[in-house]
């Protein structure tokens, strides 16, 4: 300590001081300031531990303060708690003000949230807009009562920012830490399944973890299905298949127009369906590695299929894109760059986007399909009438077909709103300039129906199911399954 009282942090050395018969006859003591490496220290560490945006603790310090907790259940026979709170509406003020808005919106929330714990718990910034609570030494009702503190606490915020005022909400999910817990990876999952369960059931709540919960053990499984689809991705495990297309009503087409649809192999060659593995992997951020294997595939078998230019002209595939994979980076590049390659002619493919993934990301989705409509590719408005079925998007989206959702076409024969639906869509689709096409026209009597109602084209097991692709010795479409090469490295086995 400084005579003024400044508390500095040093290093010290001490020497003997000797006379000239060797006795000692003092000592001498340097000291080095060593504040600023010591602050330069304690600053990496904390980087290291902790968000800087926020301030809390980080992910990964977080799981090892998890991982202590569970070890202590263990040797001690106490009972800890695990929050994950995932915040609602949160991209609403992040599209509409801007990132400079949303983030400080999560420094407010944090700083909201900390005044609610106790100093022995720790609040953490998991990334994005998600958080998370250990509640140490603190039995399941308890935690649920603090839970439902912080649901209040985040439900009665108000975020004014330049004018707006926006309200949020947060969906949270709750576990215990006990002895008898699974590993610390265990743990983690039940309180993400719990997290998930509490958003799908209308957000904005908290979702108790109890491991005879049927719906939480579906969601934990749809987690372990994910990493049986990284496994399949590096082992190129996915196969191609074609579902034609006919027309209805306008000129007759020639050459083979279809969707690309993908299943996944198991280790064991079974094939396994895409509502079985898509939602998982769009809900875990999966689908932009998944849409470029398709994408990859898709073209070099295309381009095997029909080598010839004249070919190329006359045939078109549809394939899907995820509404993840829209705003990804460098996708659209990666979209051309396969294209270039494979020497696909733009025409030839139409890109399929559902109807509420254009929706919940309008402006990408707009970006994204400008960016590829300039240079020949076209686009579909998939599952129209699935989700909001505002016609008012139809304006601002630079699509050319509107494809008309499933569930609807196959139940125009005896039943009048699905035939009144079919109706409207088709008829606002037509008056503003799109082709519309049916999906799931499952009978002759359907087909009828839609040519009546002056649908332009149908795809459904009327017309062929689904059959998987590869290529035949004269260029057509053949049941076997298709090339496989991996997006990570470019290489076939």
């Amino acid at each position: 300590m400084r005579r003024n009282g400044q508390l500095l942090s040093v290093e010290g050395n001490a020497a003997p001081i000797l006379g000239a018969d060797s006795r000692r006859l003092g000592v001498m003591l340097m000291f080095h300031d060593v504040s600023k490496n010591r602050e330069i220290a304690q600053n990496l560490a904390q980087q290291a531990s902790h968000d800087a945006l926020t301030g809390l603790v980080n992910r990964r310090e977080f799981q090892q303060r998890a991982q202590r907790a569970l070890q202590n259940a263990r040797s001690q026979k106490l009972q800890h708690a695990l929050c994950f709170m995932d915040l609602d509406q949160f991209k609403i003020v992040n599209d509409t003000c801007g990132h400079a808005a949303g983030d400080e919106l999560l420094r407010r929330v944090a700083t909201l949230l900390l005044a609610r714990v106790r100093n022995r718990d720790t609040l953490a910034r998991l990334g994005g807009d998600e958080f998370g609570l250990l509640l140490e030494n603190c039995p399941l009702e308890e935690a649920e009562r603090v839970a439902n503190e912080m649901l209040t606490t985040i439900k009665n915020f108000r975020f004014d920012w330049e004018g707006k005022t926006f309200t949020i909400g947060v969906s949270i999910g709750v576990s215990a830490i006990t002895a008898a817990s699974g590993d610390i990876a265990a743990v983690l999952s039940a309180t993400d399944a719990a997290c998930y369960a509490a958003k799908e059931k209308g957000r904005n709540r908290v979702q108790m973890y109890k491991a005879d919960d049927k719906e939480l053990a579906e969601r934990q499984g749809e987690m372990r299905l994910v990493s049986r689809i990284s496994n399949a991705l590096d082992q190129n495990r996915f196969a191609l298949f074609f579902q034609p297309t006919i027309t209805l009503n306008g000129p007759q087409r020639v050459g083979e127009h279809g969707e690309i649809l993908v299943r996944m192999i198991t280790p064991e060659k079974q094939l396994i369906a895409p509502d079985r593995f898509i939602p998982a992997a769009e809900r875990y951020n999966l689908m932009p590695l998944l849409d470029r294997w398709v994408i990859q595939n898709t073209f070099a078998s295309y381009s095997k299929i029909f080598p010839d230019k004249a070919e190329k002209e006359k045939n078109t595939w549809a394939i899907n894109i995820s509404g993840t994979s829209l705003g990804s980076v460098g996708f659209i590049e990666f979209i051309r760059e396969q294209c270039a390659l494979h020497k696909i002619p733009p025409q030839a493919i139409f890109f399929e986007i559902t109807e509420t993934a254009a929706i919940s990301n309008v402006s990408k989705a707009v970006d994204f399909i400008w960016a590829l409509k300039v240079e020949g590719f076209r686009f579909a408005l998939d599952d129209f009438g699935k989700g909001m079925s505002s016609f008012t998007y139809l304006k601002n989206l630079p699509v050319h077909y509107l494809k008309i959702y499933g569930d609807f076409v196959k139940d125009i024969c005896h039943d009048k709103i699905s035939f009144g639906m079919v109706e409207a869509i088709n008829r606002i689709g037509q008056m503003i300039g799109l082709e519309t096409i049916a999906e799931c026209a499952e009978s002759d009597a359907v087909l009828e129906k839609l040519k009546e109602l002056g649908v332009n084209y149908a795809q459904g097991f009327a017309i062929g199911k689904p059959a998987p692709l590869r290529l035949h010795p004269k260029g057509n479409l053949l049941n076997v399954f298709p090339l496989a090469q991996n997006p990570k490295t470019g290489t076939t086995p």
